[in-house]
Parts: structure tokens; sequence; C-alpha cells
């Protein structure tokens, strides 16, 4: 997944300017400006934005700093408020939200509302979980002190938040992996502060989400702290974020350069901290014999192959790239299904300039490389950097031998591996490396590929973060069990991942308070369970009633 920034401009006609909102107030930059440029049409849009310099960036982490004393201490109550608050604030804004999205992605209407609620949806999902409190992970073993041969202590263990985050916004994700996003809200639910690193490419769309975060942060009485949106030249205030001694932890969204870069930063710290960074995948999608085993079901698949494929331009981090196809008649004929249905297919404008260039060049080298032959080619679009999609193919032995094969092109551009045998099948398996995904395609009823499938899925479960059986990866559902992770270089920890309520888990850790008098312990640990959490009590899981006082074991 690429993130790469638009190149900064100063353009003194402009008569509006922008800035960082810090702590609950415009901050005017002093490195530079940069304005959008509309991928459409390659010119340049909307208001300029002034880019703070690296001595400016001290004062975003500071107030984050200074807000993390109060914030961490807050009530299950008041954070679930304040993110409720956010995703209000942002759908009240929302129809302008939209509309400079629009302009400064290229991204179609339909799909940036269908992010939009995404956003929201995501917000009220992480009220929920601070309310219901169990990311906070209590344990308690009561003391034993008669216990033979040894006493056991009174034990009591929550998990506690890190720190301020640092959170970079997604090229291709304005909104939902942005400056109200997945990452965003995940640590704020957890009672981390939040400095945001704007993406300059849709530098509108999320100065508008940060007004919205910012009113919602003031209305519900939150020290101002909590959340500054911040504006600078892309490398450069990036590293200095997660260099910063105030910063303790990282959420990223972006190419494998840029991730393995700040994870680099980040450990060369004094006190390193962890950089969650959601990186490259290629996704690869299995086609088992008996899925393409009539012409109907091959030219189906087809379509559904394509449709993924092209959908959003292939900008998502889900998109699949690689594709493995058994060899004989019925590969053969879902192959040339393929190709007739890619040809069909028009390009989409990508998010800048720079993707587009990326993706062509992407394109460019598996054109060019030995024994790689071009499948089929849709046509490009009537707009700027609207390239078409394009499939080639190659046999799984050139794909084994040629590691760079199996490189991210981050756009409509899919690989098409044809194998002669499971044990080639499985041999390819065996090279991938970290994944977000991977997708087995068969029938159900048929048990030698039930056979085949488990095989698979008993090998990619060690390399990638989710298994689809019979769908395609694009699109991922947010709620309490999904994981949107994955081995390196799918991320840069495969324990984590950065969609789903369990993404709160990584901005926490655990601390056990151990003999501790009751007046010094939190209410989390309390005897008395003030806030009617869900807790292990000497390891029965014990559910707290709506008034607090007690529950019932499970």
């Amino acid at each position: 997944m690429q993130n790469n920034e638009a190149s900064t401009s100063v353009d003194t006609d402009v008569s509006e300017t922008m800035h960082s909102i810090v702590a609950g107030r415009e901050l005017e930059g002093q490195g530079g400006t940069t304005r959008a440029v509309d991928p459409a049409t390659g010119a340049e849009t909307g208001p300029e934005f002034t880019l703070l310099s690296s001595e400016q960036l001290v004062s975003a982490t500071s107030a984050a700093e200074e807000a993390f004393d109060s914030y961490r201490k807050a009530t299950p109550q008041q954070i679930s408020d304040l993110l409720t608050a956010i995703a209000e604030q942002i759908e009240n804004r929302g129809e302008d939200i939209v509309a400079t999205a629009m302009t400064e992605t290229g991204l179609p209407q339909a799909r940036l509302q269908g992010e939009l609620a995404r956003t929201t949806n995501q917000l009220r999902l992480f009220a929920n979980v601070a309310l219901r409190g169990d990311h906070l992970g209590v344990r308690i073993e009561p003391a034993l002190p008669e216990r033979s041969p040894l006493p056991r202590p009174d034990l009591r263990q929550k998990r506690i938040p890190l720190g301020p985050v640092g959170v970079f916004g997604a090229s291709n994700f304005p909104l939902a992996f942005s400056v109200a996003g997945g990452d965003t809200a995940s640590a704020l639910a957890s009672g981390c502060p939040v400095v945001v690193k704007a993406h300059n490419a849709h530098p509108g769309t999320g100065h508008l989400v940060g007004e919205a975060v910012s009113a919602a942060v003031a209305d519900q009485d939150v020290h101002p702290g909590v959340f500054s949106l911040v504006y600078g030249r892309g490398a450069d205030i990036g590293q200095e974020l997660v260099a910063d001694p105030r910063i303790r932890a990282v959420g990223f969204t972006g190419s494998r350069s840029g991730g393995t870069a700040l994870m680099a930063t980040a450990a060369a710290r004094p006190v390193p901290i962890p950089v969650y960074a959601e990186m490259s995948s290629v996704n690869p999608v299995f086609v088992l014999p008996s899925a393409i085993a009539e012409g109907s079901t091959a030219e189906e698949l087809a379509k559904g192959f394509v449709t993924s494929l092209n959908g959003s331009a292939g900008q998502l981090c889900t998109a699949p790239g690689l594709i493995f196809v058994p060899t004989g008649n019925a590969g053969d004929e879902f192959v040339d299904c393929v190709a007739a249905e890619v040809a069909t297919a028009t390009g989409q404008t990508m998010l800048t300039p720079g993707i587009c260039e990326a993706r062509t060049q992407g394109a460019d080298r598996l054109a060019t490389s030995a024994g790689v032959n071009e499948v089929g080619r849709g046509t490009e679009g009537q707009t700027a950097n609207a390239p078409a999609p394009a499939v080639f193919s190659t046999d799984v032995a050139r794909f084994v031998g040629t590691p760079e094969l199996s490189d991210e092109v981050f756009g409509a551009v899919c690989l098409i591996v044809r194998h002669d045998s499971d044990e080639e099948l499985l041999s390819a398996a065996k090279n991938l490396v970290g994944e977000l995904t991977a997708t087995i395609h068969l029938s159900e009823s048929d048990s030698a590929d039930l056979e085949r499938a488990a095989a698979l899925a008993e090998l990619l479960e060690q390399r990638v973060g989710r298994i689809l059986f019979n769908g395609w990866p694009t699109g991922v559902d947010v709620g309490d069990a999904m994981v949107h992770g994955g081995p390196y270089p799918a991320t840069s920890d495969g324990r984590s991942t950065s969609v789903g309520t369990a993404a709160i888990e990584r901005f926490l850790r655990p601390v056990v308070f151990q003999n501790a008098p009751a007046p010094v312990l939190s209410a989390a640990i309390r005897d008395e369970n003030p806030w009617s959490l869900t807790r292990r009590v000497d390891g029965v899981v014990t559910l707290a009633d709506s008034a607090g006082d007690g529950g019932s074991d499970v």
C-alpha cells in the first residue's frame, strides 16, 4: 500500500489559508505550504495549507503529554461519550467532507459515503468497547494467606494506556484510516491522546474531520491536547513525530518503505516505542480445480475477480494481486474468461499522480519480466491518472525463482501463476511472505479439494492474518472478530490488528498491584467494581450487572 505525499508548493494567489489544529486552536505553520491536487485533472485545488516547522511540532506533542495526565483517568462513560460525540460531529459535516474528498482523491461519491459511514460506525463501536471495559483485562486473585507451602498475595491486574499516540493518515482511505479512522478511534478509546499527521494529498478533507474532532473534544470538556492535527513535509515531520519522546506508540498505514523507516526511527530512540504499521500485501488467491470445473462457474469467478481487482482502482490494501490457477483445460478456460472480463474494465482515477506513476512502473516491470505474459488489459479512463487494469501470467517455477514477481503493485494489476500439481502449489505458497489475506476458492462438495484446502489453510495461517473461502478479500467487516494484520512485511507486528475491537490492545500494557491497600486501587480493580466491568476473579469470568454491585459467574 502506497503512502506517497503530494509535493509542496507556494501559491501566493490563493485567498484562503488553512493551518494545523493544535489542542483546539489553529497554528499557522512556518515550514512552507502545500495544496491538494485534483488527480482527475492534475490541477491544484482547494485552499493553501501551512506546514509546521520542527520546532512547532513540539507544541502538539507537549499538549498531548499534558492531556494524558487527566485523560488516562477518564471513566468508560466519559470516553464513550467523547467517541460518540466525534461521530455525530463528523456526520453533521458529512456532505462537505464527502464533496471535498471527491475532489482531492478522485474517489466516487458512493465509495466515500460508505467510508464516512464506516468511520462513524467505528467510532461508535469503540464507544461501546470503552463502555464495556473488557479491554482493561482485569484479573483479580484474592490473597490466600493459608495456602501451603507459601501464601498467595493479593494480585490485581489491569491494562493501562501507553501515552500519546502518533497517527498517520493513509492516502487510500481519507476517512476510515485517516484523521478519525480506526487508529485514532482505538487509541482514544484506550485512554491515549492522539497527534495525527495529516496526509498532504487530501488536506482539506483532513481539516474538516479535524474540526469535527476538536469540536467534540471542546463540547465534552476534555483537555484540548487530547487531539491535534498537524501538517508538515511528509517524511521530515513524520520522522520527527515518531522520534519525539512524548509519543509512546505509532499507528501507520502506508508503504513498506515508509513503515520500515518509521520502525527504524522508533527502535533507535533512547526508549524504543512500538510502531503498528500496516504496509503491503498482494493477497494471494488460490483457485482449486472444483471451483472452475464448469464453464459457468469459471466465468462467474472471473467476473468476481476483476470486480475485486479494479474496485477503487485497485488501491485497496486487500486487493487480489496474485492468483494461483491449475494448468489444464479448466484453468485455461478460467484464464480466458479473465482476459475477456478485464478487457471490458476501464481504468479509474488513482489517488495521486505519484501513486499512478508507481503503479505504471510496476506494471511495466511485470510486462518486461522474462517468462511473464500479458493475459489481458482494459482501457484507460477518461481522466488523468486512470491507467488501464492489467493481468499477467507466469508459471510456478518462474514465480518461485524470481522473488520480485511477488512484490506488490499498488493498483489494478495482478499476476496469475499456473501450477501443474499440488506439490507445486504448496511449494509456491511456502515461498509467500507475510500477507494480510489469502483466499481459497473451491466447491465444498468436492472431497479432494477439501483436503487440498485443509493443507493450504494449515500452511497459510502461518503467513496471513485472514483466510477467506469462496469470496474476495476486498471489503473488511469491522467488529469483534476481525483481524486486519499479518506477519511482516504485511505489518510491522503480526500479533496485532488495525481493524476490529482488538485494535485497542495495541495501545495498552498490563500492570499488576500486589497487596495494595484498598484506598489506592483504581476503580477497575476495586472489589465493589464501580464501573461494572466483566472481570476474571480467581480464575472465573464474572459478568458485572448494570448496577455495578457484583455479578454472575460464567
